[in-house]
């Protein structure tokens, strides 16, 4: 039984030895990984309305487990000047959108997850930045089913897919509705969106050649 019992413990000395050397090894490709999934997702970061975004992973010494010896969090400063913080506790709800959306354009190839859901991610952007999210919410589409609930028209032009909700209220209940839309519905959307409360013939115009600038950047994002 001691012959035995000094054999197997040997044996696990030689095991626990062979897994800190794996386990290193391991930690040295994260670090590695990590230092280009910062410089790849600050880029998207400031094309999303983030100029002086920085971001990065850093790593902590654990007890030695099932993923290895490290603990990983995201950090990012999202104004020039800002130190690096944890993610956990700077972003607000339109900031973290935005991130998550930079993070998934940068891994779009290798997340399994199915599905999406962006909510509020135009929050403090427009323009050009509107175009440019839209954009990377029609690239993530392309692997994955993505719900993105907007007020911007530049990114709800670039939908395959339409949904309108609406509120009913009467004097006893107030109900949510949503329905498909589709053709005229969808510019006549638009141009509530573009125009506000009043549709002129103009901003309805306008909303047609949005839909129509749209499809054709669609389709060129398709060929690259």
């Amino acid at each position: 039984f001691e012959e035995k019992q000094a054999e197997l413990k040997k044996e696990e000395q030689m095991l626990a030895e062979e897994l800190k050397i794996l386990a290193e090894s391991i930690r040295a490709l994260r670090i590695q990984s990590a230092g280009q999934l910062k410089e790849q997702v600050s880029g998207e970061l400031r094309s999303l309305n983030f100029p002086g975004a920085d971001f990065s992973v850093q790593f902590s010494r654990q007890e030695l487990g099932a993923n290895g010896c490290d603990g990983a969090e995201f950090y990012i400063s999202t104004n020039p000047g800002e130190p690096l913080k944890p993610l956990r506790t700077v972003a607000s709800g339109g900031e973290l959108s935005r991130i998550m959306l930079a993070l998934k354009t940068v891994l779009a190839d290798r997340d399994e997850i199915p599905t999406q859901i962006f909510d509020e991610i135009d929050a403090g952007i427009s323009g050009r930045t509107a175009q440019k999210v839209s954009e990377k919410l029609f690239r993530i589409g392309g692997t994955r089913q993505v719900l993105c609930i907007t007020h911007l028209p530049q990114i709800a032009a670039m939908a395959d897919h339409h949904y309108l909700i609406e509120k009913e209220s009467d004097a006893d209940s107030t109900r949510t509705a949503v329905r498909e839309i589709s053709g005229a519905e969808i510019t006549a959307e638009l141009g509530r969106l573009i125009g506000g409360s009043e549709i002129t013939a103009g901003v309805l115009k306008t909303a047609e050649e949005m839909k129509l600038l749209a499809e054709r950047g669609k389709q060129s994002l398709r060929q690259v």
